[in-house]
């Protein structure tokens, strides 16, 4: 019987190796970002941002924790900038960023502009920069197994489950200041985790909307800051 035994016992130590390195190349994340700018960009010390999300008239939200990622990388490091608290901005001009009465388009803007009082409270604000936000991370691929057992000497799982994730997102940027469309940012990223088992779970997580929230805010913060076109 020690036979066996040990043919038990290398075929496990070769499961958890292979699990093991496996997790190596597991729970991580590969992003690509790109830019277009249409027009000189720029903020003042006394000027913000504000982030909305753009699917917000059509009742399927961007996702609240990753605007407020957004509002947080942005706010943050050697390049932040102000960013302005976005439910108050949409009280302060309550009703024109309503579903049914927002901006769709960039040619909106002067209408939206030129409704009473709007100009003045943007203005009131110090909002120079108005971000739309739109995207999502979604479960692209799944697999494998794990079965769990417990018996009066013991119990454990074994087995292993993956799964991939895509985000993709784009924010476009209107300068209030000058009525115009800055431009966009866009970021796709994707993460591949997995969860063997070998007794334990050992768990290797890709944070796909995290990494996705703070590859568009750096990008996005540079692309306001810098003043030119390249």
């Amino acid at each position: 019987m020690p036979a066996p035994t040990r043919r038990t016992d290398q075929a496990a130590s070769r499961l958890l190796l292979a699990t093991l390195v496996a997790g190596l190349c597991a729970g991580c994340v590969t992003s690509r970002v790109e830019g277009v700018k249409n027009a000189t960009t720029g903020i003042e010390d006394h000027e913000s941002v504000v982030v909305i999300a753009t699917s917000y008239h059509k009742g399927n939200r961007t996702g609240t924790d990753f605007l407020q990622c957004m509002d947080d990388e942005l706010d943050d490091g050697a390049q932040a900038v102000n960013v302005y608290p976005r439910e108050k901005f949409l009280d302060d001009l309550f009703p024109w960023l309503e579903p049914r009465t927002m901006p769709q388009e960039i040619k909106d803007l002067p209408e939206l502009l030129s409704r009473p009082g709007v100009s003045e409270r943007i203005n009131a604000s110090g909002v120079r920069y108005l971000v739309w936000i739109d995207g999502s991370t979604k479960k692209t691929s799944d697999g494998g197994g794990m079965s769990c057992a417990a018996s009066p000497a013991g119990g454990g799982c074994f087995g292993l489950v993956w799964w991939e994730d895509d985000g993709t997102y784009t924010a476009r940027v209107w300068d209030l200041k000058a009525s115009s469309a800055a431009g966009k940012v866009s970021t796709h990223v994707h993460g591949s985790s997995m969860v063997p088992a070998l007794i334990l779970p050992l768990p290797f997580i890709a944070r796909t909307e995290t990494a996705a929230c703070k590859e568009l805010a750096g990008e996005l913060r540079e692309f306001i800051v810098q003043e030119d076109l390249s």
